[in-house]
C-alpha cells in the first residue's frame, strides 16, 4: 500500500481514503500559556507535564526567560515537563527583546507581564501578529502608566503597569481580556476591568478564569465586569498535567464523521472549559455520531446534512467544519466570522480557496461562508497561506476526495502541532 502521508522537500502528498483508528493530541497550547505566565508569577517552581511543544508554546516560554524567569525542558517518558522558576518581580528587565513569533496569545498576555515588572523592552512580531488588533488594548495599558510604541514589527514597550478601572471592548479580542485579568492579581491596589459589549471566544475567559482559581487567584464577577485586588499570591500546584487540545483534535474528530470505524481521540478533559470542545456540539448537528466515553471521544460517521454555525465562540474550529459542511447534504451558512480574517491568514478567504481549490462550493461574505455540499470531492493542491490550520484541515478533506491531496508549506502546523503529519500517518487508510 502507498504510503498515506509522504513527505517531500516543500509540500506533504496525502493519499485518498477515510481514517479510522485512535490516538492522543497534544496539550492544549490555550491552557499552557496560561499556565506557565501563572506559574511564572507565583513564588515556588512548578513542573507541567504536557504533550507536545508547539511554537506558540516555544514563544512563550522564550519571552518569559528573556523577562526573567528560568525555565526547562526535561522528558518524562513520553511525555515532556516544563520546570518553571518564578520571575524576579523586584526587578525591571532592561533592554530585552521578546520575540513572539507569530503568537497572539503570547503578545497579549505578556504585554501586562512586562509592564508589572517595568520592563523597557521590545516585542517582536512575526508574520502577520504586527497587523493584527491592538489599538484598543495599548490605549488602555498606556492609561495605566505604560508607554507603546510600534515600528512595522516591533513594539517597544516602558514603563509600570498600575492598578484602577480598565475598559475594553469585547467583540476584538478575548485576549486582551485575559492578559489583563492574569496581570492584575499581582498589582498593588484594586482593579476593575469592564467589557462592553458581547466578548468574543468566551470559554477562553472561562479558561483564564479556570487557571486563575486553580492559582488560588480570588477575584469578583458581575456580569462583564471583574474586580481584583492585588498583592495576592500565585500558587499553583507543584506539579500538574496539561489538558489535551480540543483545537487540535477537531480535525481528527471531523474525520471521523466521514467513516464507519470512526476516530477515537485519548486525552480530552469532558469538563474542560476550552473553547473548542463546542465543535462537537456542531458535529451532532451535522448529523455525525459522537461518543463521550472514559476512554476518549469518538466519532463515527452518520447521515450528514448541512447547518449553521456561529464562529464567534469557536472561530479556530471552522477551516476542520468547514470541510464536513462541504461534504454534508445541502447548505451550511457560517455567520459571525469576521474576526477570522485577522488571524495567521484571512481565514475566510484562505478557507475558501481551500475548499474551491479541492472541488468544493463555496461562497465568501464579509463576516462569513457558505458552503454547498457534495458527496466528494476531487482533490488537488492546496495553498494554506502559511496558516497551520489551512493546512490540517486539507487533511480532513482528503478523507472524501477522489485524488490525492498535495499541501504546499506542510511545516506551517508547527505553530500549533509539529507532530500532526506523523500522527495522521499512525491512522489506518481505507
Amino acid at each position: 500500500m502507498v504510503d498515506s502521508v509522504v513527505r517531500q522537500q516543500n509540500t506533504v502528498v496525502l493519499q485518498p481514503g477515510v481514517r479510522i483508528g485512535t490516538l492522543q493530541v497534544p496539550s492544549s497550547k490555550s491552557q499552557l500559556h496560561r499556565l506557565l505566565i501563572c506559574a511564572a508569577l507565583g513564588e515556588r517552581p512548578v513542573a507541567i507535564s504536557y504533550r507536545g511543544l508547539s511554537e506558540d508554546i516555544a514563544a512563550t516560554v522564550r519571552c518569559l526567560n528573556a523577562l526573567g524567569a528560568k525555565i526547562t525542558v526535561s522528558e518524562d517518558g513520553p511525555q515532556s515537563v516544563l520546570h518553571v522558576s518564578p520571575l524576579d518581580r523586584s526587578s525591571s528587565p532592561s533592554g530585552v527583546e521578546l520575540d513572539c513569533g507569530e503568537s497572539g496569545s503570547t503578545l497579549r498576555f505578556l504585554l501586562p507581564v512586562a509592564g508589572l515588572l517595568g520592563a523597557d523592552c521590545t516585542f517582536v512580531m512575526q508574520g502577520r501578529l504586527s497587523k493584527r488588533p491592538l489599538a484598543e488594548y495599548g490605549e488602555q495599558l498606556a492609561a495605566h502608566g505604560m508607554t507603546l510604541k510600534q515600528e512595522g514589527d516591533r513594539l517597544k514597550v516602558s514603563g509600570r503597569l498600575t492598578a484602577g478601572d480598565y475598559v475594553l471592548p469585547g467583540n476584538i479580542s478575548s485576549q486582551f481580556i485575559s492578559g489583563l485579568l492574569m496581570a492584575f492579581g499581582a498589582l498593588q491596589g484594586q482593579s476593575r476591568l469592564q467589557v462592553v459589549g458581547t466578548p468574543e471566544s468566551k470559554p477562553y475567559i472561562d479558561m483564564t478564569e479556570a487557571v486563575l482559581r486553580q492559582s488560588g487567584i480570588v477575584f469578583e464577577k458581575d456580569g462583564l465586569q471583574w474586580t481584583v485586588n492585588g498583592g495576592q499570591k500565585y500558587a499553583l500546584p507543584e506539579s500538574l498535567q496539561a489538558e489535551g487540545d480540543y483545537s487540535s483534535a477537531t480535525f481528527y474528530l471531523c474525520m471521523g464523521a466521514f467513516s464507519e470505524e470512526g476516530i477515537l481521540v485519548k486525552g480530552l478533559d469532558p469538563a474542560s472549559a476550552q473553547g473548542d470542545k463546542k465543535a462537537l456540539d456542531v458535529l451532532e448537528r451535522f448529523g455525525a455520531k459522537v461518543s463521550r466515553t472514559e476512554e476518549g471521544i469518538l466519532v463515527q460517521k452518520g447521515v450528514l446534512k448541512g447547518t449553521e454555525i456561529d464562529a464567534s465562540q469557536i472561530p479556530d474550529a471552522v477551516p476542520a467544519l468547514s470541510v464536513v459542511a462541504a461534504l454534508s447534504e445541502g447548505e451550511t451558512r457560517i455567520v459571525n466570522a469576521a474576526r477570522l480574517r485577522l488571524k495567521e491568514s484571512d481565514r475566510i478567504r484562505s478557507t475558501s480557496a481551500m475548499l474551491r481549490a479541492l472541488g468544493a462550493e463555496t461562497e465568501e461574505f464579509p463576516d462569513g461562508m457558505r458552503i454547498r455540499g457534495q458527496r466528494m470531492l476531487k482533490g488537488g493542491t492546496v495553498d494554506p497561506f502559511g496558516d497551520h490550520r489551512i493546512a490540517m484541515a486539507a487533511a480532513v478533506a482528503v478523507c472524501r476526495c477522489e485524488q490525492a491531496v498535495t499541501v504546499d508549506q506542510p511545516d506551517c502546523v508547527s505553530k500549533s502541532y509539529p507532530a500532526f503529519w506523523e500522527d495522521l500517518g499512525s491512522l489506518q487508510r481505507v
